[in-house]
């Protein structure tokens, strides 16, 4: 396994510069996405559309306005928030396990969520009322398993190993569950499973939005124990941190994370793993820096991913979860390559 490398000295300067241009980028983002598709928004309306009263009815304001606030704006905001929460969760796992290729899929986080939601979409009929619970059940479980299978080995070798393990199962029982899936279940399950956006409206974000943040805020609380495990777990015990709590800790909450959020996306692939080591070689692996600036990051990687998968096959769309595979998976063969 290769740890990750310990913090360089980076300018404070140069990362309050770097979060403000990835703050900047980011809304810009949001105004091309938002103004972008099958009906085109000008930029310039943005501002009128979104803070004036309604419009006439029937005039091409009132349908611009329509369109961006009850569709677009919601979307936008929904992929940004998704962004970054799974380029967060990518970030603690990696410090977590001093391993710059870890996610929460290594766990059976990922896997244990899909799992959960393909049982609701078989036997609970896919409403997301129904999604999110089982998903994050699902994730919970997967969670209990790999503490419960890996409570017999020191340190992370043993969670990884039932990481493993749990990803087996899950996935060998969603290749059971989709076999016995009538047709109109196959859809519904083949759709998911390539991911999603279209979900983000202003009611999900009600309910999804208080709790992803709060959950996201306790997560960089520990960013002082996260770079104390880049000198090793003993290391960082003798430093003063728990790190049996801390850990069991950050795997809880990338749990509490992961799991609402795959049943309302499907499978996105990838930002999790790609951003957080992008910033981590441009920032270092100072994670005080490094957490915030893997949010608005991944929170920019999802919002142009689902921006072009608007674009590319209009009116339909394209399943986020291809694009977000077919961008990153070569370009982190690249990096591999280009790094070895």
């Amino acid at each position: 396994m290769t740890a990750i490398s310990q913090p360089r000295t980076t300018l404070p300067q140069f990362s309050n510069w770097l979060l403000w241009a990835l703050g900047g980028l980011l809304i810009l983002l949001m105004m091309i996405s938002a103004s972008s598709g099958a009906v085109a928004i000008p930029l310039s309306e943005l501002p009128q559309l979104i803070f004036n009263p309604r419009f006439e009815i029937g005039t091409e304001q009132q349908l611009w306005q329509s369109v961006l606030l009850d569709m677009r704006l919601p979307r936008v905001v929904f992929s940004a928030l998704a962004g970054a929460v799974l380029a967060l969760t990518g970030a603690a796992m990696q410090a977590l396990f001093r391993n710059p290729l870890a996610e929460p899929g290594l766990l059976g986080i990922t896997s244990g969520a899909s799992l959960g939601a393909v049982t609701a979409i078989l036997f609970g009929g896919g409403s997301l009322m129904v999604l999110a619970p089982a998903a994050f059940l699902g994730s919970l479980i997967a969670t209990a398993l790999a503490y419960h299978l890996g409570k017999h080995y020191q340190g992370i070798a043993g969670l990884l190993l039932a990481g493993i393990a749990i990803n087996a199962i899950c996935f060998s029982l969603i290749g059971l569950m989709t076999y016995m899936a009538d047709d109109q279940q196959l859809r519904s399950l083949t759709f998911w499973s390539m991911g999603s956006l279209a979900g983000g409206t202003w009611s999900l974000l009600s309910v999804l939005s208080p709790v992803l943040l709060m959950i996201s805020a306790l997560i960089l609380r520990h960013w002082r124990a996260m770079n104390a495990l880049l000198l090793g777990e003993r290391e960082a015990q003798h430093l003063g941190f728990p790190m049996k709590a801390i850990r069991r800790k950050l795997v809880l909450l990338t749990a509490l994370l992961i799991g609402p959020l795959v049943a309302a996306t499907g499978g996105i692939g990838f930002v999790g793993l790609v951003v957080p080591h992008l910033v981590r070689m441009v920032l270092g692996a100072d994670h005080r820096r490094l957490l915030p600036a893997s949010m608005l990051a991944g929170a920019i990687a999802l919002v142009a991913a689902d921006c072009l998968a608007r674009l590319v096959a209009q009116p339909a769309e394209l399943p986020i979860g291809i694009v977000t595979s077919l961008i990153g998976g070569p370009f982190f063969l690249w990096l591999l390559i280009s790094r070895k």
